[in-house]
């Protein structure tokens, strides 16, 4: 036993842990809170009423910090605004042309931040795939109807014509040979 306390390695003194890592990788718990946040949630705790009256009344007596306090209550800080933009109506690929041709306008006279351009073109966008998403569809539409394929996907593998007998379950067993 006395050897096993002599060869054990010496204890670190100073700083224990690996410079650059943390001794506690996982760091603090989710949702844990400071003990010093818990104290004053405790003295606190029925006093909300009392104190929120006092703050009022040395708002309204002209204390400034008071004031302050409830007008951001009672008013939060604006995140952000209501932009009003006469943005013509998109309906076709030009439209979208328009439209954001009226944000860069709009961008280049003062009217809009640059955050809001964009948010707005975003918009823009969307419409645009939109636009384009419903084209492509008329346009395979009628490809498959030009190829007079356009009964050929009716849901269950069927020829239309042919319904009477035909039987989704058969479609495994097709045989070209």
């Amino acid at each position: 036993m006395a050897d096993e306390l002599l060869n054990s390695p010496p204890r670190v003194r100073g700083q224990p842990f690996e410079k650059g890592r943390s001794g506690n990788p996982a760091g603090r718990r989710r949702g844990s809170r400071n003990r010093a946040t818990l104290a004053a949630a405790v003295l606190l705790e029925g006093e909300s009423e009392a104190l929120t009256r006092k703050a009022v009344e040395l708002a309204l007596a002209g204390d400034p910090v008071a004031l302050r306090l409830c007008i951001e209550r009672i008013l939060p800080v604006c995140r952000e605004r209501a932009v009003r933009l006469a943005l013509p109506p998109i309906e076709s690929a030009e439209d979208v042309s328009a439209a954001m041709n009226t944000v860069t306008s709009a961008l280049a006279r003062g009217a809009l931040t640059p955050g809001e351009a964009e948010r707005i073109a975003i918009v823009v966008e969307t419409f645009a795939r939109a636009i384009d998403t419903t084209k492509r569809r008329e346009l395979a539409a009628n490809q498959l109807q030009i190829f007079g394929l356009d009964d050929f996907y009716d849901g269950d593998g069927c020829d239309s014509d042919e319904s009477d007998d035909c039987d989704p379950g058969d479609a495994d067993e097709y045989d070209p040979e």
